[in-house]
């Protein structure tokens, strides 16, 4: 999932898709114990992007009191 895909997204939406994500994350942990992959990594690649983009509304809205 891209940046600007992650913009287009409601907060609502992102919330949801962060818990999906960890649980999609814990799945895959578990797994790469066996088997050394990297999906682990890109999950916690989106969840990151995700993250960022809220904390960015955040300070715009507080910027803008």
């Amino acid at each position: 999932m891209k940046f600007k895909e992650i913009k287009n997204i409601q907060k609502e939406e992102r919330e949801k898709k962060i818990k999906e994500l960890k649980m999609e994350l814990i799945k895959a942990k578990s797994t790469s114990s066996k088997t050394p992959n990297s999906k682990a990594k890109d999950i916690k690649k989106i969840i990151a992007r995700i993250l960022t983009l809220n904390s960015q509304d955040k300070l715009e809205i507080e910027n803008k009191k």
